[in-house]
């Protein structure tokens, strides 16, 4: 009897740290896969299909679901190193990530509507708080003892991430007074009078005010006029069509705030990454930080083709595979920590019985 007990005690769990690990990594290798092979659309006027939009919204939100689920065993968990509230905000933030996700699902595939902003974007707005709160809490629980190099890599990527920040939310007209804009672009900013003809020769993805497309958002924001057959084969309600309307004017405002809670990750998960160097718990931050710089490559390349190569983001493109990365990053973080945590208070249990 003793024999089978222990056999059955020491016989992984279908949901052990590794297979968890594994399960994570599988899920970002068949996703990158899929986003290798089927991202490149058969042509610019048909674009990519539906059975693709609907594959890369499944692995994303997939990916943020499954993260979820194990911040939040460690939020139940009372052997957490890093406090249980820390994986409390991660938790929620990858929720409500999971939320918008399906919500911004529902507004483009079924709905057929390509917003500025949708009911989404509340969701985003919250992950964002709810995952700085997180990290936040994450880095005040340690005390930061860093050394003189680490402050000055610190200040180094802070003033990068910022740097990088400014030129992609710059406006148009900063732009084409730099001789950074397309040149498409510069000669209709340079125009002070336009008439009608010529605003209908207007390039695409001409900005028609500062700012880029809010989270998710997809095609350019300068949108054509759709004529009355477009009109007809709208799948969407009036009452859809009339909240993108009212929605629209935030468009700007909730993309800075992108903007700027990216740019706050970034140093958080840089300063938790130097934090807890070397230590015990070393290797589920570096996931954690690692899961952050891929959240802020995928946003800030959706910006910078939104805003720098005329609009011409098409959502299911190659570098939304950086969400999935950052999603399943931190899954294998919180993992990663509560195995620790947990074989650590085992082996303090079993020092004292012995």
């Amino acid at each position: 009897m003793s024999s089978t007990s222990e056999k059955s005690s020491t016989s992984p769990s279908l949901f052990s740290a590794q297979n968890l690990v594994i399960a994570g990594i599988t899920w970002a290798v068949m996703a990158l896969l899929f986003f290798l092979l089927f991202s490149v659309p058969v042509s610019k006027e048909e674009g990519l299909p539906l059975w693709y939009s609907i594959g890369t919204l499944v692995f994303e939100c997939g990916a943020y679901l499954g993260a979820a689920l194990v911040c939040f065993r460690n939020w139940q968990s009372p052997h957490m190193v890093s406090g249980r509230n820390v994986w409390l905000g991660i938790g929620l933030g990858m929720l409500f990530y999971f939320i918008a996700g399906v919500l911004f699902g529902i507004w483009e595939l079924y709905f057929g509507i390509d917003p500025d902003v949708s009911p989404a974007d509340a969701f985003y707005l919250v992950s964002y708080v709810a995952l700085i709160g997180g990290m936040v809490l994450a880095v005040t629980s340690k005390r930061l003892n860093l050394e003189i190099w680490q402050w000055g890599l610190l200040s180094g990527i802070a003033a990068f991430g910022i740097v990088v920040a400014l030129w992609v939310a710059a406006p148009d007209s900063w732009r084409a007074q730099l001789g950074l804009a397309p040149a498409s672009t510069q000669e209709v900013v340079t125009q002070t009078a336009p008439d009608s003809n010529q605003a209908t020769a207007k390039a695409p993805g001409l900005k028609d005010s500062p700012g880029s497309k809010a989270k998710g958002s997809t095609s350019p924001d300068a949108k054509p006029a759709p004529d009355a057959a477009e009109k007809t084969k709208t799948p969407a309600p009036a009452w859809v069509t009339a909240l993108d309307e009212q929605l629209l004017p935030y468009a700007y405002a909730i993309n800075m705030f992108y903007i700027v809670g990216d740019v706050f990750l970034l140093i958080i998960a840089t300063a938790l990454l130097l934090a807890f160097w070397g230590g015990r718990f070393s290797q589920s931050w570096r996931m954690i930080a690692a899961a952050t710089f891929s959240l802020y490559i995928g946003d800030m390349y959706f910006k910078w083709r939104d805003t720098q190569a005329e609009g011409s983001y098409q959502s299911g493109s190659l570098p939304e595979v950086f969400f999935i990365f950052s999603a399943v990053l931190f899954g294998i973080g919180a993992i990663l920590e509560h195995d620790i945590s947990t074989r650590s208070r085992q082996s303090r249990r079993g020092r004292r019985t012995a």
